[in-house]
């Protein structure tokens, strides 16, 4: 019983492998019972096999009980002690050693039973469940294999795996479903033991089950992942037989470093394997870094003298996420609040207790207002979402983290609020007494709501951008629409976004600010004397400058 319990039975074996001890002497060491001497007898060994007897102590012990004993046993003398009261013994009917043995529910009797069923190994609980006839484990192969073979199918192909309806009834269960049902109609084998057909506990269909085959085959892409070492991918775009624009992953090549001459070389070596040659280029495109535009030694120039027609061109998302984001860097408002919108995102992001305290308050209010009749019900509807940070590169990251501001704004001054009171430390009680009051200014407010504006248009674009069969034209149609969007919040949409920000200001107890200043006009943001303004009128030409400057 001192051992570790999952350890005992292996101690427990051993020791019944060992056969209880049990000497054989013509005399064993005298005890004195009033005028008598008595002794141990080896002749009680064939008598009672379960005895086991200590030299050391000169006593009995019960080897079936002695070996399941508990903490504070029944009969210790049996067990702990030892039994050497040798007088009781063939004394008829109160024999000491019947009289252990007892009923069929007795300790002995237990302990009996317990070193049968341990020694049978056959009967132990694990063995029996895992005791499976060699056809149903090639079955169980059977539908692991047919699972995991679809899975890695639908992902190459980068195919949704669920349905809408994935009942036996449904007409199209889903990708992965029918996909299954597929490989069934060209093998028998695998129709007769899939789907409905398999038992309920080895499908191997579920959504968890197909999570876990995504996960480990994620897991060995990212051990085969060459870390450390500089890797350059090649995409084809080209257009087809019929005229179509296609785009295709190609290739991906280890580089040593990543001078211009070496990308040219081995980006070279790659086509002409496959007998693409160079002069057939007609443009190409890679990101703004100097040894990829250069003019003079820069990869396009190094193309240029082979090809003459194979012009370069910068990623036009990609410019046009550098734009705009030192469009918003110029601008200190704008500049201060995606700081502050950061430091707020990463204040609640640290601490798992905050996040969770975060999807606890949208869970309360998302309850509420259905209760209500404030919100919808559906599929999809009222997802627990997470505050998204912002990022410095991609413009699309900023445009998401606003809508989860937007999105969460109550919940997060629920949360800072707890902190500012019960917040473990000075510090963070500090921070999220600052926080919340940064996010109670109609400036944070009004900021909010402006760049959501600007960016949802812009987003359009940036996502437009991306499109696998988007051509020229079509982009320069797509970059003057979005002009002609902001050119239209500047000169209209400023009156209905001042009254949708002071609604939000009314809704949340913010002060709406009453600003006087002195303007000469409102497209060279200087002014004059003796001429006020309200609030609306200074935020217009605030509002009318910052959306200039991202139209242009």
């Amino acid at each position: 019983m001192k051992y570790p319990v999952n350890q005992m039975d292996a101690v427990r074996r051993d020791y019944i492998k060992m056969m209880p001890y049990q000497p054989i002497k013509n005399e064993y060491p005298p005890t004195k019972f009033r005028s008598q001497n008595r002794r141990f007898q080896s002749s009680w060994f064939k008598k009672f096999t379960w005895l086991k007897y200590s030299p050391s102590k000169d006593a009995a012990f019960c080897f079936p009980w002695f070996l399941f004993e508990h903490k504070n046993p029944r009969n210790p003398a049996f067990t702990i002690d030892g039994f050497k009261y040798w007088k009781r013994v063939n004394d008829g009917n109160r024999c000491a050693f019947f009289m252990h043995i007892g009923c069929n529910t007795s300790p002995h009797n237990n302990g009996v039973e317990y070193l049968d069923n341990l020694m049978n190994i056959p009967r132990h609980i694990d063995k029996v469940i895992n005791a499976q006839s060699s056809e149903e484990k090639q079955k169980n192969r059977l539908r692991v294999t047919a699972t995991i073979e679809s899975i890695r199918w639908l992902t190459l192909q980068a195919c949704a795996f669920r349905g809408h309806d994935e009942s036996p009834s449904s007409n199209n269960r889903g990708n992965f479903i029918e996909m299954i049902n597929f490989i069934g109609k060209m093998n028998k084998s695998i129709e007769d033991i899939f789907l409905e057909k398999a038992p309920k506990n080895a499908k191997y269909t579920s959504p968890d089950i197909q999570k876990d085959v995504l996960n480990i085959i994620s897991n060995q892409l990212i051990k085969r992942d060459a870390s450390n070492k500089e890797q350059m991918s090649i995409v084809l775009r080209f257009v087809d037989t019929e005229g179509f624009l296609r785009e295709r992953f190609f290739f991906i090549v280890h580089v040593t470093d990543t001078t211009a001459a070496t990308l040219k070389k081995e980006i070279s070596d790659a086509l002409g394997r496959y007998d693409l040659h160079i002069h057939n280029m007609r443009g190409y495109g890679y990101d703004g870094a100097s040894n990829m535009r250069g003019s003079w030694n820069g990869l396009q120039a190094l193309f240029l003298k082979y090809c003459s027609c194979a012009y370069y061109v910068h990623c036009f998302a990609h410019r046009l996420q550098l734009a705009l984001t030192a469009a918003a860097e110029k601008e200190v408002s704008i500049w201060l609040f995606f700081s502050k919108l950061n430091s707020i995102c990463n204040l609640i992001n640290a601490s798992p207790k905050r996040h969770g305290e975060l999807h606890s308050a949208q869970r309360i209010e998302v309850a509420h207002m259905v209760a209500t009749g404030g919100r919808d019900t559906g599929r999809g509807c009222n997802q627990i979402g997470n505050l998204l940070q912002h990022g410095k590169t991609r413009w699309s990251f900023n445009f998401d983290s606003i809508c989860s501001m937007i999105d969460m704004y109550s919940y997060v001054i629920t949360v800072l609020e707890n902190m500012g009171n019960e917040g473990a430390s000075n510090s963070i009680r500090g921070e999220a007494s600052g926080a919340l009051i940064a996010m109670k200014f109609f400036d944070f407010i009004f900021i909010l709501h402006l760049m959501h504006k600007i960016m949802r248009i812009t987003n359009l674009l940036c996502q437009a951008l991306q499109e696998k069969f988007l051509d020229i034209l079509s982009a320069m149609d797509y970059v003057s629409t979005t002009k002609t969007l902001l050119r239209t919040l500047r000169e209209e949409g400023f009156d209905l976004l001042l009254s949708h920000v002071k609604e939000v200001c009314v809704k949340y107890d913010i002060e709406i600010p009453h600003i006087e200043a002195r303007y000469k006009s409102g497209t060279d943001r200087s002014y004059q004397q003796n001429d006020s303004m309200t609030v609306e009128h200074h935020l217009s030409i605030w509002c009318i400058y910052n959306c200039n400057r991202f139209s242009s």
